[in-house]
């Protein structure tokens, strides 16, 4: 059953609204394609944004503040309403009650694991859907005590209402610099961004020849390709099932050293960092599996099977663009603008396998990412979403969609976080750490910057990953060793 079937129906709802010409441009609209699909079964994704804070919640203060410039977004005060008749799904006006969408759990003074409670409590989050009698968002409070924090929030979304970079830029359209309660945050974006950029003849036939090579493994992944059977690896009806979520920060100047000694991006070290982070991670697990059947040799270390297949979907920001001043106006005028989930995505391969030299693994994201990048698969892949749907319907793009993310092994994303210390209405941040449940896939990698850290969000199924920081730990791990194996290159070739 998708979600749509449970959503009320026309007949069953009352909006009224308190400023009605705020909303007359937004009343009745039908859900965008891209939001109706996240609808689907194998779809019916949330995304989360955990939020430390350095100091108590003052939960009167962020309610005003909401009241004030969340709720008057025209997405978060509007409900889904399924219309039986036309079997569609539209945006309807309605009131809202902020204590509605404000949790604040009562909690024991003295809890002796709040680190372990707090991780407990939002993942128990991914058991439950929002009553869809209101709008689908809501926000939890956790007035606890942790190892960096004071407090705790946890926004929760439905994917429906945006996509990560929309729903990134608009909770920080919620926040100021630390340093300036009246400036905005920035955020590292790059306005003269291109994502096709044609350098002369030759770039325009790699451009079509890397396209051509990922249509055809776009449709082999539709009809039977599948990723190797590995411990990552979920297994049918893992989007049901409850998630884990952990999280590890990383000084971005490591990142940045690689980075600078190598001559690539920070998004190839990245993705090089989670490659090596992947591979230890699967070598340990084989590594059990092997000790546990008595097949491990003596003074074996190297357990990955070869040629193991492992892909990520990656998803791609489409729009130039996005604001953080622009949303701030959206929601002082109620007038939505640009908005909803343009996103296209790619299929990534990871190389897994362990290496003698560690700046390998960044050699070879490198590789990859650059044929992505010379190639027009986010577009084609945004678009075949949306010509099948045109011709066959929302259901048939719902089937397409989970084929291809379960039979690929993760999700993978990242959003730039802002550059400066920010305070979420008078809250300094220590960190912010989105990510989603409700993917077909056991795990997702969700890479988010912030000030001088980067930080690794894992959401992962508990059924398949039961030990997602030891994860961390080798993400954390696989850096050390790229950053000292890049240094010690540096030091050698300036002797």
């Amino acid at each position: 059953m998708s979600s749509s079937q449970g959503l009320n129906t026309l007949t069953q709802i009352k909006t009224i609204p308190e400023d009605g010409s705020r909303f007359k441009e937004q009343e009745y609209q039908p859900l965008s394609p891209m939001a109706r699909l996240f609808h689907e079964p194998g779809s019916n994704v949330y995304i989360i944004s955990i939020m430390g804070c350095k100091t108590k919640i003052n939960v009167d203060v962020l309610k005003e503040n909401l009241v004030q410039s969340l709720v008057r977004h025209p997405r978060f005060s509007s409900l889904q309403v399924f219309n039986k008749e036309t079997l569609s799904i539209r945006w309807v006006p309605t009131n809202v009650n902020i204590d509605d969408h404000v949790i604040v759990p009562k909690l024991e003074p003295n809890i002796e694991f709040p680190d372990s409670f707090v991780e407990d409590y939002i993942s128990n989050l991914s058991k439950s859907p929002i009553e869809d009698s209101k709008p689908l968002w809501d926000l939890h409070i956790l007035d606890i005590k942790t190892t960096n924090n004071e407090g705790t929030g946890v926004f929760r979304f439905h994917h429906s209402l945006g996509d990560g970079i929309s729903l990134m830029t608009l909770l920080l359209a919620c926040t100021r610099k630390s340093s300036n309660p009246n400036a905005l945050p920035t955020l590292p974006f790059n306005k003269d961004y291109s994502y096709i950029k044609f350098k002369g003849f030759y770039s325009v036939l790699e451009m079509l020849w890397n396209s051509c090579v990922a249509l055809v493994m776009f449709l082999l992944t539709v009809l039977f390709l599948k990723d190797t059977e590995t411990p990552l690896k979920g297994t049918l009806g893992v989007e049901n099932r409850p998630r884990r979520f952990v999280h590890r920060s990383v000084n971005l100047d490591d990142i940045k050293a690689v980075k600078n000694v190598m001559g690539v991006t920070l998004n190839d070290v990245v993705l090089g960092v989670t490659q090596a982070g992947l591979s230890r991670y699967l070598n340990r697990r084989y590594s059990e599996i092997s000790n546990a059947n008595g097949t491990a040799h003596c003074n074996q270390n190297n357990f990955i099977p070869k040629n193991i297949r492992l892909r990520a979907t990656f998803f791609f920001n489409l729009r130039a663009t996005t604001r953080v001043d622009t949303l701030v106006e959206t929601m002082k005028t109620g007038k939505l603008g640009r908005w909803g989930n343009q996103i296209g995505f790619v299929l990534l391969p990871f190389k897994i396998g362990l290496k003698t030299n560690p700046l390998d693994y960044v050699k070879e994201a490198k590789a990859v990412i650059d044929r992505k990048k010379a190639s027009f698969e986010p577009l084609y892949t945004y678009f075949i979403v949306y010509f099948v749907l045109k011709l066959f319907g929302i259901k048939a793009v719902g089937k397409l969609n989970h084929k291809v993310f379960s039979n690929t092994t993760l999700w993978f994303s990242n959003v730039p976080g802002p550059e400066q210390e920010v305070t979420f209405y008078g809250h300094d941040l220590t960190y912010i750490a989105p990510s989603c449940y409700g993917q077909p896939n056991a795990l997702m990698i969700h890479i988010v910057s912030y000030v001088d850290k980067l930080t690794f969000v894992i959401s992962s199924d508990e059924e398949t990953i039961p030990d997602p920081q030891r994860l961390c730990d080798d993400l954390e791990e696989s850096l050390h060793l790229i950053k000292t194996s890049a240094l010690a290159t540096e030091s050698a070739k300036n002797k």
